[in-house]
């Protein structure tokens, strides 16, 4: 006995097949039925009141922050700018005149400012440098697995919680010609009578820069450490087990994974070091001989200890400048490294 099934072809309204169904060519979006309705975008329109709001009200939660910065700083550097192009001395009864650019022609032919400015890029390079290679490399030590890796942290940082004030009388004993602990072991050791290190014309200059370089190499340090300690440790266990040594590491792993924080703390040191007063004043007041004095020293002399107020303002505006070029620089060349990644 045979049996015969019947097979049931789709209608147009089958749902799963047929000219009307979803596979044929009449289903939706298909050429027989319906068409789809494309979506377009409406007409914009103005922004949500909730949204016009919250700018407001960041606004008014910026402006506590703000408001300082306008008044102690913002405002003082303008008034700076506009002191340079007076003849703004010291005394009440004198009036204070116009005089353009004046001041600035006398700068460009005064040898002891840009003598000073000459010692201050010395010291500002001189500082950086060696901070940044000493910090690199006890940042390097400090994030090895060692015992009371902790306590040698910590002391790491002490440098950088005292003042400068603090740090330049403390190395004063240190480099004192008489009692100081430096001219002492010197002598203990049988190398000589010691010298008095600060007053001395070739040896003023180097002896503030150790200075620097111990007082601000903290900061440096600790910026390095929180880079390597963001470094994935897989890159070095993956390098190591392809054969390479510390050195090629540090080059292919290490440096590559810091070099942003690297960039970004040597530009700020640089800054900062060319804008030094407290520590070398504190050491030096800018002698012996004026082989110490930075800028800075230079124009504090020339406003509070000369009252050329006018002559000294222009002194900064020129250092200003010269800031300014120097995070040009550096922006010019994080954005060039960025569209580079």
């Amino acid at each position: 006995m045979t049996s015969v099934t019947a097979t049931k072809r789709p209608g147009p309204d089958d749902p799963h097949g047929g000219p009307g169904g979803r596979d044929g060519q009449g289903g939706r979006g298909g050429q027989g039925g319906r068409p789809r309705k494309a979506w377009r975008p409406g007409p914009s329109g103005p922004p949500p009141r909730g949204k016009a709001f919250g700018d407001r009200a960041a606004w008014f939660l910026v402006l506590p922050a703000l408001i300082p910065i306008l008044i102690l700083s913002v405002g003082p550097l303008l008034y700076g700018i506009a002191l340079a192009f007076t003849d703004a001395q010291s005394g009440r009864t004198r009036s204070t005149q116009w005089i353009g650019t004046l001041n600035f022609q006398d700068l460009l032919h005064d040898t002891l400012f840009w003598d000073s400015f000459r010692i201050g890029l010395v010291w500002a390079v001189g500082v950086t440098v060696p901070q940044f290679l000493l910090a690199l490399g006890l940042a390097l030590l400090l994030n090895q697995n060692l015992r009371l890796r902790w306590l040698a942290r910590a002391l790491a940082i002490v440098p950088w919680a005292m003042p400068e004030v603090v740090v330049g009388i403390m190395w004063r004993l240190v480099y004192n010609p008489d009692a100081g602990i430096l001219n002492e072991t010197i002598r203990d050791l049988g190398l000589g009578d010691g010298r008095d290190w600060l007053t001395g014309l070739a040896t003023a200059l180097p002896a503030v820069i150790l200075v620097g370089i111990w007082a601000g190499m903290p900061q440096t340090t600790v910026a390095l450490l929180a880079g390597l300690q963001n470094t994935p440790r897989e890159l070095h266990e993956a390098a190591a087990l392809d054969g390479a040594g510390a050195w090629r590491r540090f080059r292919t792993v290490t440096w590559p994974a810091i070099r942003p924080i690297a960039l970004a703390i040597s530009a700020l040191n640089l800054i900062w070091n060319f804008n030094s007063f407290a520590l070398v004043y504190v050491l030096t007041s800018g002698g012996p001989g004026g082989r110490t004095r930075l800028p800075m020293l230079f124009a504090y002399e020339e406003a509070f200890r000369y009252g050329q107020f006018g002559y000294a303002a222009a002194m900064g505006c020129v250092m200003v400048a010269v800031i300014s070029v120097l995070l040009a620089l550096y922006l010019v060349g994080r954005l060039r490294g960025g569209e580079d990644r």
